[in-house]
C-alpha cells in the first residue's frame, strides 16, 4: 500500500478496522483511515467482533492501569488517556509528554496516533512526533515506521506496559501478551495489531476430513496444501485455510499446526509436542514484519511463525524449537493423482464463509501491493513473488530462498545449504518437493514418480523420500512456499537464487 499521505478522517469506528475472521480485509479500512486509501471491499458479521466505540468509550479502561507511580511509568497511562479520551486536558497532558520525552516514546505516539479519534489529540500527536525527531511524515504511519525500524532501538521502559494497556482495550486477552516483566527476543515495537482479536480468524482444529470421491466442491485446478505422514494423505485447500489461516491435526500419529500466513504467503507445518510437552497454537492477533504472529493457550506467549520459537513471554528462553515438517503446495487434481485415498478438509467447517476458489484475499493476491509496511524491501524479485524458503535451524544459521520461476524452469536443481546438500524436484503442477541427495547425483525427473540418477539408476518418488531397492533413501526435507517480501523481511540476509 502506498505511503503518500492524503488527509484522514476525523474519526473510522472500530467494527471498521476489525478483519475479525475475514482474511480479506486484514487492516485494509484501518490503513486506508490512516493514509485515505480506502478500499471498497466486504466482510461477513462475527462473533469476534471488536465493539465499535471501546477504544473511544472512557467507561471501558481500566482504570487501575492509569493509577500515578514513578514518573516514567505515568507515560503510558497519558498516551492511552489521550486515544480512549480519560485525559483531563489534552493539552497538559500533550505537554507533559513533550517536557518528558524519551525516544522510546515514538512507538507509543504512533500506536495511539493509529487509534486516536479526536483530531486535537491526533495534531498534537503529530507535532510532537515531528518536533522531537525532526521528521515531517504528518500521518502517514508506513513512513513513520519505516523511519524508526531503521533506526537502533531505544525502548521505553514502560513500552511492554503501554501495549498492554492500549490493546487490553480491543480484547482483555491481548493484556497477557505484553508486560515489563516477560522476556523478548524481538523488537516489540515491530509486533503490529492486525485487526483482530485472539483467535479472530478462527483456526480449523482438528477438522472434518472426507473422501476425495466426496470432494465434489474442488476443482482439478484448484490449490490444495498437501500432507502426508506415515501414509496418512490430507490435502487442506487454499480456498478455505485462506479464511482460517491455520489448522491443528493429527496426522500419521503426530500432532501438527499448520499455520497459513496469508499475507506473506506461507503455509509451515510444525510439530506441537516439543519434549513431551504439547503446545496448543493459535491466532494472537499480531504481527512481525507482516508474518503472522502465534501464541501458546498455557502461557500467552506469542510465536514467530517463520522460526516455530517463542519471542515473547514465560517460554523465551527455554530452547524451544517446533520441528518443521514438509508440505507441498499444488493443484487438487495432481494431489489426488497421486494419493488417490487421500482425505481433504470438508466445506463443513462449523463457519459460515465464501469458500469459493479466490474468495478470500482476491484483491490482495491480485496485486504487489502490501497491507502492513516492512522496513526491509529487496527489489530484485517483485514483493509477492513466489519463493521456496528452505532453513535448517538444527544445522546451520544460513537460509535460502529459490525463486518459484527458476525452479519450474530447472525441474531438478541442486544446492547446498550450510553445509546440508539439496535437492528440489519440481513437477508440471509448479509442486516443489525436497530431499536430502547424500552423494547422489540426481540429473532427470518424469514429474510423476520417477527420478534417474547420473549412473543411470532410477529412483522411486515418494512424499517422505526418495527410494531405490538396496540403497539407503533419500529422505525428504522441510521446506514451503512463500511470498518474496515475507521471507526476507524476515531473514534480510537470506541468500537468493533466481
Amino acid at each position: 500500500m502506498s505511503s503518500s499521505y492524503i488527509p484522514a478522517p476525523r474519526f473510522v469506528s472500530l467494527h471498521h478496522l476489525c478483519r475479525c475472521t475475514v482474511p480479506v480485509l486484514y487492516v485494509v479500512l484501518l490503513f486506508g483511515a490512516v493514509t485515505g486509501q480506502v478500499h471498497a471491499l466486504t466482510k461477513p458479521s462475527d462473533e469476534r467482533r471488536v465493539s465499535a466505540s471501546r477504544l473511544g468509550d472512557s467507561d471501558s479502561l481500566d482504570k487501575e492501569a492509569l493509577t500515578p507511580g514513578p514518573a516514567d511509568a505515568e507515560i503510558p497511562g497519558i498516551f492511552v488517556g489521550l486515544v480512549t479520551g480519560e485525559s483531563g486536558d489534552v493539552q497538559e497532558d500533550l505537554q507533559a509528554l513533550r517536557s518528558r520525552w524519551h525516544p522510546g516514546m515514538v512507538p507509543m505516539a504512533l500506536e495511539s496516533l493509529r487509534f486516536s479519534r479526536h483530531g486535537g489529540v491526533s495534531a498534537g500527536l503529530v507535532e510532537l512526533l515531528e518536533d522531537k525527531t525532526g521528521q515531517r511524515f504528518g500521518r502517514d504511519l508506513d513512513s513513520w515506521y519505516v523511519w524508526l525500524w531503521k533506526r537502533e532501538e531505544q525502548a521505553h521502559p514502560h513500552y511492554a506496559d503501554f501495549k498492554s494497556m492500549l490493546y487490553r482495550n480491543l480484547d482483555p486477552l491481548f493484556a497477557g501478551y505484553f508486560s515489563n516483566e516477560r522476556k523478548s527476543t524481538i523488537r516489540l515495537d515491530e509486533v503490529r495489531w492486525g485487526g483482530v482479536r485472539q483467535d479472530g480468524i478462527p483456526p480449523l482444529r482438528s477438522p472434518l476430513m472426507i473422501d476425495a470421491s466426496d470432494a465434489d466442491y474442488l476443482d482439478d485446478d484448484n490449490v490444495v496444501f498437501g500432507i502426508e505422514i506415515n501414509g496418512d494423505a490430507r490435502a487442506y485447500p487454499k480456498r478455505i485455510l485462506a479464511w482460517h489461516e491455520m489448522f491443528t491435526d493429527t496426522i500419521g500419529g503426530i500432532d501438527y499446526a499448520g499455520v497459513y500466513c496469508t499475507l506473506c504467503g506461507a503455509v509451515i507445518l510444525y510439530e506441537t509436542v516439543h519434549k513431551g510437552v504439547h503446545h496448543e497454537l493459535g491466532t494472537s492477533g499480531f504481527l512481525y514484519r507482516s508474518n503472522k504472529v502465534m501464541y501458546d493457550k498455557a502461557t500467552q506467549s506469542l510465536w514467530n511463525t517463520t522460526w516455530g520459537q517463542p519471542v515473547s513471554g514465560p517460554l523465551v528462553g527455554k530452547g524451544i524449537q517446533l520441528e518443521r515438517s514438509y508440505v507441498v503446495t499444488t493443484t487438487w487434481g495432481e494431489w489426488r493423482r497421486r494419493h488417490p485415498d487421500t482425505t481433504v478438509l470438508s466445506l463443513d467447517t462449523g463457519h459460515r464463509r465464501d469458500y469459493r476458489e479466490g474468495a478470500a484475499y482476491e484483491d490482495y493476491f491480485a496485486t504487489d501491493r502490501l497491507m502492513f509496511t516492512v522496513a526491509h524491501r529487496d527489489d530484485r524479485l517483485r514483493n509477492k513473488a513466489e519463493i521456496l524458503a528452505l532453513q535448517f535451524p538444527d544445522k546451520t544459521d544460513k537460509r535460502l530462498a529459490i525463486s518459484a520461476d527458476f525452479l519450474s524452469e530447472n525441474p531438478v536443481y541442486h544446492h547446498e545449504l550450510g553445509g546440508q546438500g539439496l535437492v528440489v524436484l519440481t513437477d508440471g503442477s509448479g509442486a516443489n518437493r525436497v530431499y536430502d541427495p547424500g552423494n547422489v547425483t540426481l540429473v532427470e525427473y518424469d514429474g510423476q514418480e520417477s527420478v534417474t540418477d547420473d549412473q543411470g539408476r532410477v529412483w522411486r518418488l515418494s512424499e517422505d523420500a526418495l527410494q531405490l531397492a538396496g540403497q539407503p533413501p533419500l529422505v525428504r526435507l522441510p521446506a514451503h512456499r512463500a511470498f518474496w517480501f515475507g521471507w526476507v523481511a524476515v531473514w534480510n540476509d537470506t541468500e537468493l537464487v533466481m
